[in-house]
C-alpha cells in the first residue's frame, strides 16, 4: 500500500502561456479509492503523468510530490514497479508480441529469477481470465482484452499504487464494467491505493472513496462522493459528467439526499414521482428517404485463413440523419467504417456511397466533399507541428470554426490532451465539407460540457443534410444524438430502431436514465425524458 503527498503543485509546460497546474495540493491515504474528474484540458492527465516519474512531461515544474512519505525524485529505480499506470489507449502501452511475453517482460527487467516469474505470471494470468488466449498474438486482441492485459502485466509487479487515466474510454459498456469491477476488487481485497481519471462515471463514483474536481488546473473539491455531487449544483459542466441517478435529481430540481447508484435513483424515482403519464409522445418527424451509405451482404476479412468480421452485413444510412452504430469490442464497428471510406473492399457484397459502389469512385473523387472519417486514434490525422496548421491545411476557417480552439492554436497536436486531440481532429474532418461523415469513436476523452458542442455541431450538419454514421461506446451520447441506433454481434445488425425504443429493450446497451425509469416511465432514453416525465407528473408527490 502507497500513499500519495501533493503540496502546492504547479506545471507548465514549455512555451505554454499559461501553467497547466496551479497551486494543487491533495492527499490520497493508503488503501484509498479516489476518482479525478476535471472538463478536458483541465489539466488531469498532465497531474497523473507527474505522479509516475518515468512518464513526467517536460515543463517547468514547482511544488512537491511524495510516496509513502519520500519525495519522488529520491525513489530509486527499482522502486519504479511501486507505481502501476493504465493509459487510455491499450495498444500503445503493450510492448511484445504474445500475451505471455506482455505478463512476464516487466518482470524480466527487473531482474527476478525464472521461478519467482514463472509463479507470478501464472498467478496473475489465473486471476484475470487470461489462461483461454494466454499464447495469443498480443494484436489479435480486442480492446477490452488488452486493456485487461495491461492491467494484469502491471499488476504481475505488485505495486501499491494504481494509476488510470481513463482506462475504460475504448471499451464497450460491459467490457468498461468488468475492468472497473476488477479494479475495485483489487482495491478491497489487496488494499491496492486507485487514483482513477474517468469521464464515464456510472459504476466509477459509486465505488469511490473520494472525489477530486480540477477546474483551470486548480483543484477546486475534494468530498465523498455524495458530498460532491450535492455541493456540483450551479457547476453544469461537471453536473454534465455524474451518473445518471445526480443528473436526474438536479435536472428535475429535487432537494434533499442525492442519489447515486441506479438503485438509488430508482428509489429515488418512485418515493418523489407519480407515474400518472408514463410516456412522452412519440416523435413524428419525417424519416429521410435519400440513401447516402449502402451496405449490402457485405463480408470482410483481414487474412484468407482468419474469420470474417463482417458476416453478410446490410445497413443503410440516410442523407439528413445520426445513425450510432454500437456493440461489442471486435464486433466489426470500425471495420464497416473502413469499408464505408475505401479504405478495405469487402470480398463478397458490395458497399455503395450515394448510390455509387464505392470501387467506382477513381482518384480521390470518394474524399473531395463526399466521404470525411474521423479514426479512432485522433492521432494518426496528425501532420504538422501545431494546431493552427493542421487546421490551415485541412481548409478551416479559422474565424468559423464550430467550437472555440483558439487556446490550443499554437500547441503542438501531441501536446493536447486526448480530449482535445479529438476535437481538433473532428475539426479537421469537417473542414473537408462532408456529405457523409463517418466518426468513430468521436468522444472519447471529451468532457460531457465539450460533448454538448460536438452534439449542437451534428445536427446542425444533419439538419443540413448531413449523412453521420457513428461508432460508439457511449450510450448517452449515443441517445441524445441518434435518429436510428443498432447494435452489431459478429458481424452482423442484430437490432436497429430509434433510441426510445432500441435502448427501452436492452438491458446493457442502454442508459442509466432508462434503467432508473424502466417499470415506472416507458421509452426513456435520457436523463432529459426522464426529467420531463417528472415535471408532467407534478413534481414531487
Amino acid at each position: 500500500m502507497e500513499s500519495i503527498a501533493v503540496q502546492n503543485l504547479s506545471f507548465r509546460y514549455p512555451d505554454a502561456p499559461e501553467p497547466t497546474l496551479r497551486d494543487v495540493s491533495f492527499r490520497v491515504e493508503a488503501g484509498d479509492f479516489v476518482v479525478l474528474i476535471g472538463e478536458t484540458g483541465s489539466g488531469k492527465s498532465t497531474l497523473m503523468r507527474l505522479l509516475k516519474r518515468e512518464l513526467a512531461p517536460l515543463g517547468e515544474r514547482s511544488g512537491e510530490i511524495s510516496l509513502s512519505g519520500t519525495p519522488i525524485e529520491e525513489l530509486r529505480d527499482a522502486d519504479a514497479c511501486r507505481v502501476g499506470y493504465v493509459a487510455q489507449r491499450p495498444e500503445q502501452q503493450i510492448v511484445t508480441d504474445k500475451v505471455w511475453h506482455e505478463l512476464a517482460f516487466a518482470l524480466e527487467n527487473m531482474g527476478l529469477p525464472q521461478a519467482s516469474i514463472r509463479r507470478r505470471v501464472a498467478e496473475m494470468a489465473s486471476y484475470f481470465g487470461i489462461a483461454d488466449w494466454f499464447e495469443r498474438d498480443t494484436h489479435s486482441l480486442s480492446g477490452g482484452q488488452k486493456q485487461l492485459l495491461n492491467l494484469a502485466s502491471v499488476m504481475v509487479a505488485q505495486p501499491g499504487l494504481l494509476l488510470l487515466d481513463e482506462p475504460a474510454s475504448q471499451l464497450d459498456p460491459i467490457a468498461a464494467g468488468d475492468f472497473l469491477n476488477t479494479v475495485k476488487k483489487l482495491n478491497r481485497e489487496m488494499g491496492l491505493t486507485v487514483l482513477l481519471i474517468e469521464h464515464r462515471l456510472e459504476e466509477a463514483l459509486p465505488m469511490a472513496d473520494r472525489v477530486l474536481v480540477l477546474e483551470s488546473g486548480a483543484l477546486t473539491l475534494d468530498l465523498p462522493p455524495e458530498a460532491a455531487c450535492e455541493r456540483l449544483r450551479g457547476h453544469p459542466a461537471l453536473i454534465d459528467a455524474m451518473p445518471g441517478a445526480v443528473r436526474l435529481f438536479h435536472a428535475a430540481g429535487a432537494r434533499g439526499r442525492c442519489p447515486v447508484t441506479v438503485r438509488e435513483g430508482r428509489r429515488f424515482l418512485r418515493e418523489r414521482y407519480k407515474n400518472d403519464i408514463r410516456a412522452l409522445d412519440a416523435s413524428s418527424a419525417p424519416r429521410p428517404e435519400a440513401r447516402a451509405l449502402e451496405f449490402r451482404s457485405a463480408y470482410f476479412r483481414y487474412g484468407r485463413e482468419q474469420a470474417d468480421v463482417l458476416r453478410g452485413l446490410d445497413l443503410d444510412v440516410r442523407a439528413g440523419e445520426i445513425f450510432c452504430l454500437l456493440g461489442p469490442n471486435g464486433s466489426g464497428k470500425s471495420t464497416a467504417l473502413k469499408l464505408a471510406a475505401g479504405l478495405a473492399r469487402p470480398y463478397s457484397g458490395e458497399v455503395r456511397v450515394f448510390g455509387r459502389r464505392v470501387r467506382d469512385y477513381k482518384g480521390q473523387s470518394l474524399y473531395r466533399e463526399c466521404v470525411s472519417m474521423l479514426p479512432q486514434d485522433a492521432q494518426t490525422v496528425f501532420l504538422k507541428s501545431t494546431v493552427r496548421d493542421e487546421l490551415r491545411e485541412a481548409g478551416a476557417e479559422l474565424s468559423a470554426l464550430p467550437y472555440p480552439l483558439a487556446h490550443l492554436m499554437d500547441r503542438h497536436p501531441y501536446d493536447l490532451s486526448g480530449g482535445e486531440q479529438q476535437l481538433v481532429a473532428l475539426a479537421k474532418a469537417l473542414a473537408t465539407k462532408p456529405k457523409l461523415l463517418l466518426l468513430d469513436e468521436p468522444t472519447k476523452g471529451i468532457d460531457p460540457h465539450a460533448k454538448r458542442k460536438v452534439l449542437e455541431v451534428l445536427r446542425a450538419l444533419r439538419d443540413d443534410g448531413v449523412a453521420i454514421l457513428i461508432v460508439t461506446h457511449d450510450v448517452e451520447f449515443a441517445a441524445r444524438c441518434a435518429d436510428r441506433c443498432a447494435l452489431i454481434f459478429r458481424g452482423e445488425i442484430a437490432s436497429s430502431d430509434a433510441p426510445e425504443r432500441f435502448f427501452d429493450e436492452n438491458s446493457f446497451y442502454t442508459t442509466a436514465a432508462n434503467r432508473i425509469c424502466r417499470g415506472w416511465y416507458d421509452g426513456v432514453a435520457t436523463v432529459e425524458d426522464a426529467a420531463e416525465l417528472c415535471r408532467r407528473n407534478g413534481g414531487e408527490t
